[in-house]
């Protein structure tokens, strides 16, 4: 029977260190640097912070057919003041928030509106990268991403791209994980734990470490799931 192929995309070791460790301690290591249990085998991938690093790696080892399934898997700020620190969530559509022009007025066109680049190209929807298997996670809740090269920091930025994209979530990577998993046709899974919210910046206001714990805990739970489901089907049952 052919193995489980799992991706495990992160921007920095850190993010993912606890699972990491666990992965370490219950899987066997291959000599091709995956790591192995039963029916699964599993690739981590730490590409470096950033939407070039993340697309530069991906596109190294995410070809069509490669993988079963992928995960991207870190932290976010939130522009959605519902979510609480340490929450996460299933991060179903993203978009490149800063890829355009800044115009005389200062406002801000994106490159769809711009004209450089069909909104509707696939893989995008109206200028929007959308996870179709995002449904099978259920027991998240689902947010909007957005991401950006230079994060918002600055009070009036921020309420300028809230007003015209409306997200849930501020990422450095995520749009670049969801196109390439697009364009390969593989299915994925997106999840953010938020360490703080955006707003006028303010670093001693973020929990990095309640972020991580919190995240680390779903994507054991994920993990496990996912050890249990993989088989013959070569698929994930629905988390509900």
């Amino acid at each position: 029977m052919p193995k489980f192929r799992l991706l495990l995309v992160a921007a920095t070791p850190f993010e993912i260190a606890p699972l990491i460790h666990q992965i370490q301690e219950q899987f066997k290591a291959e000599e091709d640097g995956t790591f192995s249990k039963g029916n699964l085998s599993v690739q981590i991938l730490v590409t470096g912070v950033g939407m070039t690093h993340t697309a530069y790696f991906l596109g190294r080892v995410m070809k069509p057919g490669t993988f079963n399934f992928a995960i991207n898997a870190g932290i976010a700020g939130a522009f959605n003041r519902d979510l609480k620190i340490g929450d996460v969530v299933n991060v179903t559509t993203e978009r490149f928030g800063d890829f355009g022009v800044e115009e005389a007025d200062g406002t801000f066109t994106d490159i769809h509106q711009l004209g450089l680049m069909d909104g509707d190209t696939p893989p995008f929807q109206f200028g929007v990268l959308t996870n179709p298997g995002a449904g099978d996670f259920s027991f998240l809740a689902n947010a909007n991403g957005l991401t950006v090269n230079k994060v918002h920091g600055y009070e009036n930025s921020i309420a300028a791209i809230h007003k015209k994209y409306g997200a849930d979530v501020e990422s450095m990577e995520g749009a670049a994980f969801f196109l390439a998993a697009l364009y390969a046709g593989t299915p994925f899974l997106s999840i953010r734990s938020i360490s703080n919210y955006v707003e006028k910046r303010n670093r001693e206001a973020w929990d990095l470490p309640k972020a991580i714990e919190e995240l680390n805990k779903v994507l054991s739970q994920v993990l496990e799931s996912i050890l249990e489901s993989a088989g013959e089907e070569q698929r994930i049952r629905p988390f509900n």
